[in-house]
């Protein structure tokens, strides 16, 4: 009886990965006209202004919490949120819409090697079964010519992967957090957090936080859909979903990413690309479903869902 109301709400999840998968038709045309720190900076003060509400509530929470969650909450906002978000948006400029997020479907990876590292959790001895496949399929899908690479799409591929690994981070340094402030604290201080950062990066960059009236539509819509609504979806959703579901729930995020490239974008991939990134996801699904993720040791943390892109981290 428990376990099928857990499982009510894999919709909610399957919709909030959705509606991340549709994000490239806002950011691909605003990455052409404007500079990736720009969009991150605005949609990091759009999220913002609308939580403030909880943000005093945040800090106080925050403050009580201690030195080492302050850090790591820091480095989310800082690193997994606005920095991520920057490269994520900077691959547009450079590649198809369809590849860097597809390649966010190897967050699970980088998450599990760094719970490894950084929580002292023990690797189950099947991962590198999914693992080096998972890592083989993303460099058949980065690179059309995956025998010839170029610096061009070798930039391009950097980007979104270190974007998957920023947010792998957050996952991680996220589970820390959440022993010590609720979550909705938690998205709150993330982008909090990160708003100063992403304006750092915009002026360090000497980018303009000009932007014309045709943008704001549009940067207000990718703060709100595939941002706030989609976060507030998943984790609500998340809550009544029990985790293998919900990880083929998030498959709908690449399937709906690949369909709004390919059909609205008229992005173009070579077939080995496609072989690519069905690898990447059978792969990485088949470890979720597995179990094949780290074994917990010492402090325990609450499961969080490694699959989820930049504003769920």
């Amino acid at each position: 009886m428990v376990l099928a109301r857990r499982a009510d709400r894999m919709w909610a999840v399957a919709l909030a990965a959705g509606l991340w998968g549709t994000s490239a038709l806002l950011r691909d045309p605003l990455a052409q006209v404007l500079p990736a720190s720009t969009i991150v900076f605005y949609e990091h003060a759009v999220i913002v202004v609308l939580l403030l509400p909880w943000l005093v509530p945040a800090l106080r929470a925050l403050a009580k919490a201690g030195p080492a969650v302050i850090a790591a909450v820091a480095v989310i906002g800082g690193g997994s949120s606005a920095l991520a978000t920057t490269l994520f948006t900077m691959a547009f400029t450079l590649g198809d819409p369809i590849t860097p997020q597809v390649l966010q479907k190897l967050q699970p990876v980088f998450a599990i090697v760094l719970a490894v590292v950084l929580l002292g959790e023990r690797l189950a001895p099947r991962f590198a079964l999914y693992a080096l496949p998972a890592l083989a399929g993303a460099w058949l899908l980065a690179f059309p010519e995956p025998l010839a690479v170029n610096v061009h799409d070798a930039r391009s591929a950097a980007l979104a992967v270190g974007a998957a690994l920023l947010w792998a981070a957050g996952t991680v340094l996220g589970r820390l957090v959440g022993v010590r402030l609720e979550s909705m604290h938690v998205t709150t201080l993330r982008f909090a957090f990160g708003l100063p950062v992403a304006l750092a990066i915009a002026l360090a960059s000497g980018a303009s936080l000009a932007v014309g009236g045709a943008q704001v539509p549009r940067l207000v819509l990718l703060a709100l859909i595939p941002g706030l609504l989609a976060l507030t979806l998943y984790y609500w959703g998340l809550g009544r979903t029990a985790a293998s579901r919900a990880t083929l729930a998030e498959l709908a995020f690449p399937l709906v990413s690949a369909a709004v490239g390919a059909g609205l974008l008229g992005a173009e991939l070579a077939w080995s690309q496609w072989a690519g990134g069905a690898v990447v996801l059978a792969a990485v699904t088949a470890m979720a479903l597995s179990g094949s993720g780290p074994r917990p040791s010492g402090v325990r943390v609450p499961e969080e869902s490694p699959a989820a892109p930049a504003a769920a981290r």
